[in-house]
């Protein structure tokens, strides 16, 4: 009880004693004869502009000490203006430093806070609330490029820190981050934002945060991006950090224009970028594997970062980061999960003829599904036109239940697993691809010359290798990329609903194009 008093400001100090002992002599008085007589103190604290003091004032201090700090924060502001009281007993660091733990997991020791001054309160309100809009995960705006920016609480920190795959083409290593930018609280009672870009250590930032799930960053003092050697010294430690190597260890001339074309073109936005947020798609147990992010081989471009997502009949692979054929926020791959691929015996399989022929003969199925999906809706429109509306969702949801069944059926009747080869003439990036699988579907995926021209949507087959990893076989070029699953427990990353997800989806393609 002392402790608290002390920390709150109230308590049974010498005037609430003597206020107690006043109380208790009135009701012992009570027991005789009615007194009609009120304290002027005892009615001053009962009443507080105008407004009767809720019941709660006589609980201990220590007591609502615990209450209020259960209450999310954002509560507590209102809490404040019912009373002194309560004001006083809000500001006890202990109830902030809970509110910091339980709703962003600062967790460590907040004491080395005293030596600067600053308070649990400040923590919460300056920093960890003012900022809480930019926690989650967000791709930048580096026109085909993309990127991964993950933004997180860090101890008193907040950190914005960039994802990049592994050093091409090791897809099944663990991903790589650096630090964008930093902000926190500690030698000033406002927050500090510094730029962490370059090789000089953090310097002067800013972030605006310009709508909502939308946020940009400038430096303040591009100077010290800068390297002593110039540009190509620049150039050099960007090339062994990007992609592990030298340039004259890559002997490719395409390659080595490609890299280059990304160094110019991403260095000249110097850490001054707008972010827009993304959303981990969300999950069913109907689906054919969780979905989530992985990292993927795209032949002279490296490793790519891309979304797997699941929509009924359908599975999308859509880029988070990307190249100048195919832009970031563009699907990659879209696997039609109602047309599963029977893949032929180890040995046909290494003829690419035979699984081409294979998978020409589902797309030729499956266009003439369209085709005759699209006859039945015009017959539908025609008749709804001639007679008296009829309900229909009953044949609808049959179809639907009967094209899950077949696919249920089929993905039962598929062995555990089975053996896989790449046929001759595909070129893969990662010789150490997985020699058995558990199911293939047919799938398109997207091609489209430099600068995103022609694009096109080509045949090819989704290879399911197991709950971490998949592939794909592009047939008209006759090349074949591998995913690995990202595997970092992302937080503030789930979509708030389907509906959200599936807008933010349409919108990140929408500025691909």
């Amino acid at each position: 009880m002392a402790v608290c008093a002390r920390l709150c400001g109230v308590g049974p100090a010498r005037g609430c004693r003597r206020r107690s002992a006043a109380r208790e002599q009135r009701r012992g008085a009570a027991d005789s004869e009615p007194d009609t007589d009120t304290d002027p103190e005892e009615a001053a604290e009962r009443i507080e502009g105008g407004r009767p003091l809720p019941p709660s004032i006589e609980l201990p201090p220590e007591l609502l000490v615990q209450i209020f700090g259960s209450l999310p924060g954002t509560d507590l502001p209102s809490l404040a203006r019912v009373c002194t009281t309560f004001r006083r007993i809000l500001s006890t660091d202990t109830i902030w430093r809970r509110r910091c733990r339980e709703e962003y997991g600062v967790c460590e020791n907040l004491r080395k806070l005293e030596i600067t001054g600053v308070s649990c309160r400040d923590v919460y309100a300056k920093l960890l609330h003012r900022y809480r809009h930019i926690l989650g995960l967000w791709q930048p705006d580096i026109g085909p490029y993309g990127g991964l920016l993950n933004v997180v609480v860090d101890g008193l920190f907040i950190i914005g820190w960039m994802y990049l795959p592994p050093h091409d083409p090791h897809v099944d290593d663990p991903m790589r981050f650096k630090p964008l930018f930093r902000i926190h609280l500690m030698e000033r009672k406002c927050a500090t934002v510094e730029c962490m870009y370059g090789h000089k250590g953090p310097h002067n930032g800013h972030i605006q945060i310009v709508k909502k799930d939308e946020f940009s960053t400038k430096c303040n003092q591009t100077d010290h991006h800068r390297m002593s050697g110039g540009r190509q010294e620049e150039f050099r430690t960007w090339l062994r950090e990007e992609w592990g190597r030298t340039l004259e260890d890559i002997f490719h001339e395409h390659m080595q224009e490609l890299i280059l074309m990304k160094f110019i073109y991403t260095s000249q936005y110097d850490n001054c970028l707008t972010y827009r947020r993304i959303y981990l798609p969300p999950s069913s147990p109907e689906d054919l594997i969780q979905p989530g992010l992985f990292k993927g081989t795209y032949g002279s471009h490296g490793l790519e970062i891309v979304m797997l997502s699941f929509h009924g009949k359908k599975a999308k692979g859509t880029k988070i980061t990307g190249d100048p054929n195919i832009p970031a926020g563009q699907q990659t791959v879209e696997i039609d999960l109602a047309h599963p691929l029977q893949l032929p015996d180890i040995e046909n399989l290494r003829d690419f003829s035979e699984l081409s022929r294979i998978v020409l003969e589902v797309q030729e199925q499956v266009r003439r599904e369209e085709q005759e999906q699209q006859q039945e809706e015009e017959e539908h429109s025609q008749q709804a036109a001639s007679q008296p509306a009829s309900p229909l969702g009953g044949e609808g949801a049959e179809g639907e239940e009967t094209a899950a069944g077949a696919e249920g059926t089929t993905q039962d009747k598929a062995p555990a697993s089975q053996p896989f080869v790449l046929p001759m003439g595909v070129i893969s990036r990662n010789e150490d691809y997985p020699r058995t699988c558990r199911i293939c579907f047919y799938g398109t995926g997207l091609i489209a010359g430099h600068g995103f021209t022609s694009p096109e949507r080509t045949p090819g087959v989704f290879v399911l290798f197991d709950d971490d990893r998949f592939g794909f076989i592009w047939l008209e070029l006759k090349s074949f990329s591998l995913y690995s699953r990202i595997k970092v427990p992302f937080q503030n990353a789930q979509a708030p609903s389907r509906e959200a997800f599936d807008e933010m989806l349409k919108n990140i393609q929408s500025l691909a194009t």
